[in-house]
Formats: C-alpha cells, structure tokens, sequence
C-alpha cells in the first residue's frame, strides 16, 4: 500500500511503498478515504516534543473509512462499517484514569499517528474497542477533522465552564479555533475572536463571531476589558506563548482560561492575581475514550448539527494527496484540511 512517511525528523514525508499492515486479537482493517491534517502531524514530524514519535513513522490521527477486514475477537463493528481512527488509539483499561472514564489520562496510552502508525496510508489498523462509529451517509472529508480539531475544542469549552450568555474569547482562529468558535455560538456564548491575520478574521465573521481583535494591531487584552469588561472563559488554541499570555489577562474575576494549544515554551502565571482575582487555568486536550464516539453522533451540537450540515460548519477547498502533504510540509494550514485517498483510481 502507499504510504507517507517519516524516515527522519524534519525530513520530507516520503510516499513510499509499505506492507498493508496486519491484524491482531481485536483489530480491524480499515481502507482509509480521507485523513485530517492537524498541527500535530507537524510537531509529529519535525520532533519538537518532549515526549518522541516512533520512527519510521506514518502520520495521521484523523483516519476515516471503511471497515475491510476483522479479527477474531471483533464484535463492535463489521466489515463494511464506517469508522473514525483519532488520536486516542488505545489505553490500558485497567488503571485509575481509564476505570473513572478518563482514558486520555492513562499513563500507558497508545495514540494513532505518534506512537503507532496513523492514517496518512491507504490502510490503517486500529483496536475494534477504540474506533468511532462513523454513519453511513456522513461525508468522510467533512467527519474527519471532528475525530481532533472537532471533539478537542467541544471539551475545552465544556470544561470552561461558562453559560449561555457569557462572554468567551478564542486565541487562535486556525484549524480548532474557527471549529470552537461554531460549537461556542451553538452553545449560546457571545464570541470573541483574536488573532494576528485579517485572513482569519474575516473567517471568524462569516461564522458568527461577535467582536474580532487583530492582536498585531491592537492589545486584546485592553480591548476586551473595554467592551467587556472581561470574558468568563478564553480558550486558546494558538500555538503561542504570547497568546497565553493575553487569554489569562483578558479573563475577569471567578474566570477560566482554558490551555488547549502546545508551543513548546512555559506558561507564566502571576499567582497574586491568580489568587486574588479567583481566576481558573485548566488543562485541556481530547475529549473521551473514542469506542464512546457514537453517542456523539446524535448529538446537535457536536456532529450532525455542525460537522455535517455544511449550512453551518465552514470546511475550507480540500487538499489532495501530495498537495495536501506539501502543504502540510510547509507548515501553512489555515484549517483544517484533508487528504483524500484515491486508491489508484484518482490522482
């Protein structure tokens, strides 16, 4: 099958022949038709973490398509079944974190497109117990960056806490931010949307948002607090320690920012005001254990009344195939984007 690899950090991915990968106790074989492109693929690919891909590694934790094949111990899914491969490829089951329903806390998690090979292939194997059932008449171009950019950004407004009404700033208005800016409208909150180009901006009036701070041109910080006087919640998304920065400072008093992003830098906290002004900073990545996706299928805010109905959500032109892959490569993605797999028939 073809394949995109990483040989070597910070290296172009190679389109390489590789053996279709197989199956053990409990996996499926899935033939993968379009895979998100996510930041993290970058960082995947150039090494800048802390904690180290393997190596030959194949990226990609936005794999969606179709079940082909099965192994003994499968009975979740079947072959000709849709489903979504995200980051969280499997966990222990045994520790604290995953006996509490928190599994993308476990020590010993395995994570597609990191630890082991994701979908940037033709095909791509997974747990049966850790897919996400996709349905049938979902576009899979359209499905594929929720499996990420989708569930992440759904959780850390979740856990910011705010209510309808209140006020909610988004640092980073790339490819989770201007997904989180739609769930946030869903949601009833008012919007704010910064970022450092019009490009983005632009992006984040045509879907709703309520005030738009160019933060190389203006200090969100002093123009929130003006209009605002505060928000009750800042996300950000943005990969940028300076961004950080501002989402803490733009919070009022009893507010939460919300740290979703990962630049590889420190988030300094001035703890007076911190405690003064009782103001929340949490932790926030992928949502929950994936094989517990499909409830989300039938939610609205979520899925179908964002990710499918394309009224509302706003997928920019897809990538295909090795334009996707250089574009990744360059490190110019806006939102998020797909590769689209053509199995020999498309190019």
């Amino acid at each position: 099958m073809k394949a995109a690899v990483v040989n070597e950090f910070k290296n172009k991915l190679e389109i390489k022949d590789v053996p279709k990968p197989k199956l053990e106790f409990g996996e499926v074989l899935v033939r993968i038709e379009a895979c998100g492109v996510c930041h993290t693929d970058l960082h995947a690919a150039h090494g800048d973490w802390p904690v180290k891909p393997k190596l030959p590694l194949i990226p990609g934790h936005e794999g969606v398509g179709i079940v082909e094949e099965i192994a003994e111990g499968v009975t979740s899914v079947k072959v000709g079944d849709r489903v979504g491969i995200p980051w969280l490829y499997s966990a222990c089951g045994e520790c604290e974190y995953c006996l509490t329903g928190r599994e993308t806390l476990c020590p010993d998690q395995l994570n597609g497109g990191y630890s082991v090979d994701g979908g940037y292939a033709e095909y791509c194997k997974a747990p049966a117990s850790y897919v996400a059932k996709i349905p049938p008449n979902v576009d899979p171009v359209q499905i594929a960056p929720i499996l990420c950019a989708g569930v992440t950004t759904y959780k850390a407004l979740k856990v910011s806490e705010a209510r309808p009404g209140d006020w909610v700033a988004i640092y980073g208005i790339g490819g989770l931010g201007h997904v989180a800016l739609q769930y946030a409208k869903a949601m009833g909150f008012n919007v704010i949307a910064v970022d450092i180009q019009d490009e983005k901006l632009e992006l984040a009036k045509r879907l709703g948002a309520d005030l738009t701070v160019n933060g190389r041109n203006n200090d969100p910080v002093q123009v929130i607090k003006e209009k605002t006087g505060g928000v009750q919640s800042a996300i950000s998304v943005a990969v940028s320690r300076i961004a950080f920065e501002q989402a803490y400072h733009s919070v009022k008093r009893g507010g939460t920012v919300v740290v979703v992003g990962l630049p590889a830098d420190e988030l300094p906290i001035p703890i007076f005001d911190t405690v003064l002004n009782g103001v929340s900073v949490k932790g926030s990545g992928f949502l929950l254990q994936p094989k517990r996706l499909h409830v989300l299928q039938r939610s609205q805010v979520l899925v179908y009344f964002l990710a499918i109905d394309s009224a509302v959500i706003d997928l920019p032109p897809l990538l295909k195939k090795r334009a996707g892959i250089a574009v990744f490569q360059e490190n110019r993605l806006i939102v998020p984007e797909c590769l689209v797999y053509g199995h020999e028939e498309e190019e």
